[in-house]
């Protein structure tokens, strides 16, 4: 679209042509269920290319299908479970899980820095509790396909905050512990 645009409109062929003046030369964008509709500000040539074509001298018609809605999620799966049986987990227990995840690993990287001496300087700071501090830093160790798993919205309901704190040091077992399998 770009090519036929700076043709009518004598512009040079230039990767540099901003959006702004490739946008003066539309008057209107429809978008319809099948096809885009642009209509030009300028007078076109009757083809561009196999798919686009233009239906009268001013009419720019593209083929174009609106993406999902909903895009497919593989979700991990408990052993045994089939797909229709596991929904994943709601999307504000997703945000506070990958909230968590990302606190306790700022928090570790406080104490491995030096920036803080101990869990009780950050539990003084924050205003809970050493233990609350320890197990969400716990969630920094959890396996990489876990944590993006949590950030994708793969994981089925169930596994949350609190099913991961504290979860086993090797990655594999983290899986086997949750009833997961690792794919």
């Amino acid at each position: 679209m770009n090519e036929h645009l700076r043709s009518q409109s004598g512009m040079p062929a230039s990767p540099n042509t901003g959006h702004s003046a490739i946008a003066e030369l539309i008057h209107r964008i429809d978008v319809q269920k099948d096809r885009l509709a642009i209509r030009l500000r300028s007078p076109g040539t009757t083809k561009l290319a196999d798919d686009i074509a233009l239906t009268d001298d001013r009419l720019l018609s593209i083929p174009w299908q609106k993406p999902p809605s909903k895009r497919f999620r593989q979700i991990l799966l408990p052993h045994g479970s089939s797909r229709k049986e596991v929904r994943p987990e709601r999307p504000e227990r997703r945000l506070r899980l990958v909230s968590a995840i990302a606190r306790g690993r700022r928090w570790l990287d406080e104490i491995v820095s030096g920036s803080v001496t101990c869990a009780e300087q950050i539990a003084l700071r924050e205003r809970c509790s050493i233990r609350h501090v320890n197990m969400t830093i716990s969630l920094a160790f959890l396996a990489p396909k876990l944590v993006r798993a949590a950030v994708e919205g793969r994981l089925p309901r169930g596994i949350n905050i609190e099913r991961l704190r504290d979860a086993p040091a090797e990655w594999s077992q983290q899986f086997e512990a949750l009833g997961l399998n690792p794919q």
